[in-house]
């Protein structure tokens, strides 16, 4: 099958094209060229989509069998996909579950929740999605919308529950304690890049999807205090975890907090067993603790976890905490 990729660099879209060319496909990834090389054995056709009539013009010159759309974050860039790609057999657009926000009618959230974002990003997301529904239901146009939790992989890099920042673990690897929101005890998803892979590439085949929302996230999920004993696991040191309720966080003004505040202060866990159903390829098979292994690995490689002696804002807070409750620890 010819496949186009709009993207094929990023966290997720890397192992989307390394799968399928695993799987034979032929594929080619339509960028800028921003986010690196290809992955080997792939096409690159250079493409700015904001440049909407060359895009447009040029995507229906390729005559993709099936298309997957990583790097659409506005309905603008939903109708351009929808005007270049109306030929193809099957269309899936990388949403994500912050269309849903974090007010929550019944956990885990079904595809057919009400849609409550919060964000930008997630309300601009909400909006192309509306725009690739509203084509298909006049139109036919062959769109599935995938809706990933919290995907983590080598490029991305170990997300941590309070903040946009990686320090954490050279916090770990020197005995110092760590810092989460609250009890620690807000319930999240995971999932391996490489696993949510499988649920892109095997919905290409499966007309059936098509019209179709999915929830992408494995069935398992656990608290922020486990996600950060798991690392500890890892790196094989066990160090203090030090609880902080979530408006003292807000008002310490810690940097890239917003990911905290948007998500991962809250229970946000959603139901997958519409797509396990539909796209049985989706069986997801790196543990937690392999998947983590295998990014520290790369972030050691990479440089990319910096020195903790040298970031003076968790310990200031720690030490405050402590002050007005000494055994201050999530348990």
């Amino acid at each position: 099958m010819k496949v186009g990729i709009l993207g094929g660099t990023g966290n997720i879209s890397t192992s989307i094209v390394k799968t399928l060319l695993r799987l034979g496909h032929d594929v080619t990834c339509v960028n800028r060229g921003q986010g690196g090389p290809v992955p080997e054995g792939a096409r690159w056709l250079q493409i700015d989509r904001h440049d909407q009539d060359d895009f447009e013009e040029s995507m229906q010159r390729e005559r993709f069998d099936a298309a997957i759309d990583m790097i659409c974050f506005t309905a603008g860039e939903a109708a351009s996909s929808v005007r270049a790609f109306r030929d193809v057999g099957l269309f899936v657009q990388c949403s994500t579950v912050c269309t849903f926000g974090i007010d929550y009618d019944w956990l885990p959230a079904s595809e057919d929740h009400p849609l409550r974002p919060i964000t930008d990003y997630g309300r601009n997301k909400a909006a192309a999605d509306a725009v690739y529904l509203e084509a298909h239901y006049r139109d036919g146009f062959p769109i599935v919308i995938i809706k990933p939790s919290t995907t983590y992989g080598p490029q991305q890099g170990l997300v941590r529950q309070i903040a946009w920042d990686y320090s954490w673990l050279d916090r770990i690897r020197k005995g110092k304690p760590i810092l989460v929101c609250g009890d620690g005890n807000a319930l999240h998803q995971f999932l391996y890049v490489d696993d949510a892979a499988l649920a892109f590439a095997g919905l290409l085949d499966k007309p059936q999807c098509i019209g179709q929302t999915y929830n992408l996230v494995r069935r398992e999920f656990m608290t922020w205090a486990d996600y950060h004993r798991v690392a500890m696991e890892v790196l094989g040191r066990s160090v203090e975890l030090v609880g902080v309720p979530f408006a003292n966080l807000q008002a310490y003004h810690i940097p890239e907090f917003d990911i905290c505040e948007e998500i991962f202060a809250h229970h946000v866990i959603y139901d997958p067993q519409k797509l396990f159903r539909d796209v049985p390829e989706f069986q997801p098979s790196v543990s937690l603790a392999e998947g983590m292994a295998q990014v520290i690995e790369a972030m050691d490689r990479e440089g990319q976890i910096p020195d903790s002696d040298e970031i003076e804002w968790e310990d200031a807070i720690i030490a405050a905490q402590k002050t007005v409750v000494p055994a201050g620890v999530a348990r």
